[in-house]
């Protein structure tokens, strides 16, 4: 059983009154979970990663920065979030493009910061990926990497009645800059101690949350900077992905923080352990469904392989070619009659019976390189 002893660290700050960092944790429920979630990672990262790597890392970076960004309030489509990341950097103008070149940015940052030994957790990070996230964004509240600091005057609170309520975060420069660091420290604490990232990644961000640094782009910032502690101990793709988990399950994400924060304030016992336990419940289904989708991606480059195969030696022809070419493009089951009705298709059988049409399909079943259903769907020949 994995040892939780708690490591507490109490920072009096100026004007917000004592702030305490701790574990929070109750290990015995929390230990399957983390079981299971470590289980799925050494048989994630023996799949064959490095057939479909770069694939599997833009798929990810698409729905990961996509994800993150909608939780915020952006409304860009998946399909839109990947067309603006193919955008030229001269080409973006617009605020919504903007975001989402910063939050890659932010990812960069975090990955090149995360494979670096040296690299540790610190409030210039911290300020840096904020820096990231803000870059050239036009409103009243943007100001890259500068830790808030409320005049009288203007009083920031964080979250609503439909999530537990509303908190009011520190107020003062000093006092955050303070918990900041007081952060920092006790996330090294946490390290020195041999506390599994899983643990102490959710930790650091409930706690970045509560903190509420910045004017605008926290949670941006916390997520990535959660990412970049997972990224650190070896988990590839799921850290980032894990934003899909959260943007799915909003309402309890958001909640869940003022969960946590309450039952601190009333010296509960194992104050944290619900939002750890989101945590591990999220990173689970998330890691197994890009191990899901790596042995996709790899049934694919091996069908291919042997459709090549199959062609080079003149056991399918250009026609045959084309049909599975086609199902496999689609990236779902395709239907023959619609397929049918295709302008290539009709050309490509212009000339030709419908028995040769017949028997070209009928071929391509023969040969395991598509399969057809009762429905009248095509296959990749990999689908059971």
């Amino acid at each position: 059983m994995f040892q939780l002893n708690d490591i507490v660290l109490r920072v009096d700050t100026d004007r917000f009154g004592p702030f305490q960092f701790q574990i929070g944790l109750d290990a015995g429920p929390l230990e399957l979970a983390f079981v299971r979630v470590e289980d799925a990672h050494r048989r994630f990262v023996a799949s064959p990663l490095s057939a479909v790597a770069n694939q599997l890392e833009r798929e990810v970076l698409v729905q990961s920065v996509h994800g993150t960004n909608t939780i915020e309030g952006a409304e860009l489509s998946e399909s839109q979030t990947e067309a603006v990341l193919d955008l030229p950097p001269e080409l973006i103008a617009k605020d919504n493009e903007i975001r989402i070149r910063n939050i890659k940015s932010a990812y960069d940052l975090a990955i090149a910061s995360a494979i670096n030994p040296d690299w540790v957790l610190d409030v210039s990070f911290m300020q840096a990926v904020h820096a990231e996230i803000s870059r050239d964004l036009v409103h009243a509240d943007n100001r890259p990497g500068l830790i808030r600091d409320n005049h009288k005057s203007r009083i920031t609170y964080v979250g609503n009645a439909e999530h537990g309520g509303r908190y009011k975060p520190p107020q003062y420069r000093a006092d955050i800059v303070k918990l900041l660091h007081g952060l920092a420290d006790w996330h090294a604490a946490l390290v020195d101690a041999g506390i599994p990232a899983l643990i102490r990644a959710p930790l650091v961000h409930f706690y970045f949350e509560c903190i509420h640094p910045f004017w605008d782009g926290n949670g941006r910032t916390g997520r990535v900077i959660e990412a970049t502690l997972l990224r650190q101990a070896g988990y590839r793709y799921a850290p980032f992905a894990l934003s899909r988990y959260y943007l799915e399950n909003i309402d309890l994400y958001f909640t869940l923080f003022n969960t946590c924060r309450k039952s601190a304030d009333r010296n509960g016992a194992s104050p944290n352990q619900e939002f750890v336990k989101f945590h591990l419940d999220g990173m689970l289904p998330v890691i197994e469904g890009l191990h899901e989708r790596v042995n996709a991606m790899v049934n694919v480059v091996l069908l291919q392989a042997e459709i090549s195969q199959h062609m080079r030696s003149g056991g399918i022809n250009k026609r045959q070619w084309a049909i599975v070419h086609n199902v496999l493009d689609a990236g779902r089951p395709v239907k023959l009659a619609d397929m049918q009705k295709q302008p290539w298709f009709i050309a490509m059988y212009e000339k030709k019976t419908s028995r040769t049409r017949d028997r070209d399909i009928q071929k391509l079943r023969a040969l395991r390189l598509l399969r057809t259903d009762d429905a009248g769907f095509l296959w990749p020949g990999f689908k059971e």
